[in-house]
């Protein structure tokens, strides 16, 4: 369960994402967890602090590839 987001059901978080391509990690945790969306978020980008439960930041590289684990917040 996920402590910032209690309420999330499933899974919530994907360290095994870590070192794959953003596009294929989007898609892996909208297929594992259908009730959530996936951005990828790439270097550079403002992000705002607020947290939403029903969303995963998917930060990657210049190349595209995923550098932290994603977690639902």
């Amino acid at each position: 369960m996920s402590t910032v987001c209690p309420d999330v059901v499933g899974k919530w978080s994907w360290p095994e994402l870590v070192g794959v391509p953003g596009r294929t990690a989007v898609a892996t945790i909208e297929r594992e967890n259908p009730t959530l969306t996936a951005d990828i978020i790439p270097p550079g980008s403002f992000q705002p602090t607020v947290i939403l439960c029903d969303r995963v930041r998917v930060f990657v590289n210049a190349g595209g590839i995923v550098i932290s684990v994603p977690n639902v917040g």
